[in-house]
């Protein structure tokens, strides 16, 4: 039973919330992730983002819609996200 538990507890995955950038790709989407960040010396908040290709299984994602994304293994070169949910239209 603790083997289980232990198991299930490491495979957590990441999820983030972002909005499409593009969705012309077959499957796949491209994620603007934005994050906030504590500067180390002077202590301001600062935004930075990130880029990241999904997989979208159904094509039912658009341009500028609000989505969450999980991580998974890698579907390709450089897809290592998952669709979860489509949040706003």
């Amino acid at each position: 039973m603790t083997e289980q538990t232990t198991s299930q507890a490491a495979k957590r995955t990441r999820t983030f919330q972002g909005s499409v950038l593009s969705a012309k790709m077959d499957k796949t989407i491209t994620v603007l992730v934005v994050r906030q960040v504590k500067h180390s010396l002077y202590k301001k908040y600062i935004r930075r983002s990130t880029k990241v290709h999904a997989h979208d299984e159904q094509n039912e994602c658009r341009e500028g819609d609000k989505v969450i994304i999980e991580e998974c293994r890698p579907l390709s070169k450089n897809k290592s996200w998952r669709l979860v949910k489509v949040l706003d239209r």
